[in-house]
């Protein structure tokens, strides 16, 4: 086996679904420092914060990944982030109960589909995803359970699952509040003031829109001031 063969076989490949947001670009460092060689996967699903698109593209750029960026339509709506004549909801105080308007139906499920299918391509064995059951709006498909269902999936319908090896989903911030994650991120030196969490997507945050205040709570539990406000 030649160096250069031998230099190929020890580089470590990761697919990583970067939104532009805090937790998904928290996710990317934490990936490079495991040593993974990133390919983010960016996606524009006729969201209506569309901003989230552009920082994700200086995001990873910033960390020196590959990326895709890949459309999807999804006229069927069926959600606050898709359909701008639903209301955003604004100051809500229990958030992380009923599952609230900005879900967007099988989105995650989708996004793994796409990611799962570009590891298969490059022979990558790891999928990162920022999804936190901790300080969340509720969505089902950020919950551990989920996941480990989706792992199985993997195992059983793809090609390299019926070959015996394995593309491993790796969800490291799904345990942690969202103080762990900003105070992680800080440690990785993961850009936030590239970041972009609000639902509404104007040029300022709204401050008050579910991922307007969970950032904003977790910025003042990590004791620390939000570079992008």
């Amino acid at each position: 086996m030649s160096r250069v063969t031998r230099h190929r076989a020890r580089i470590k490949s990761a697919i990583v679904l970067l939104s532009g947001g805090l937790d998904s670009a928290t996710t990317l460092y934490d990936a490079k420092n495991k040593g993974y060689q990133t390919y983010c996967l960016i996606f524009d699903y006729g969201q209506r914060h569309r901003k989230e698109i552009k920082q994700a593209i200086k995001i990873a750029e910033r960390s020196k990944s590959s990326y895709h960026l890949v459309k999807i339509a999804m006229p069927w709506q069926g959600s606050a982030l898709l359909d701008k004549n639903i209301p955003l909801p604004k100051n809500r105080v229990d958030i992380s109960g009923e599952i609230p308007v900005t879900y967007v139906p099988a989105r995650n499920i989708i996004f793994l589909s796409f990611a799962a299918s570009y590891a298969e391509a490059i022979n990558a064995k790891a999928i990162f995803i920022g999804v936190n059951a901790v300080d969340y709006s509720g969505y089902p498909d950020c919950r551990p359970e989920f996941y480990e269902a989706y792992q199985k999936v993997l195992k059983t319908g793809l090609k390299v699952g019926a070959e015996g090896k394995i593309i491993r989903i790796y969800t490291p911030l799904i345990r942690k509040t969202k103080a762990q994650i900003i105070k992680l991120g800080r440690k990785l030196k993961t850009p936030y003031n590239l970041t972009w969490s609000c639902y509404k997507g104007g040029k300022k945050p709204c401050g008050r829109c579910d991922s307007c205040l969970l950032r904003q709570k977790g910025f003042d539990e990590a004791g620390m001031r939000d570079p992008i406000t």
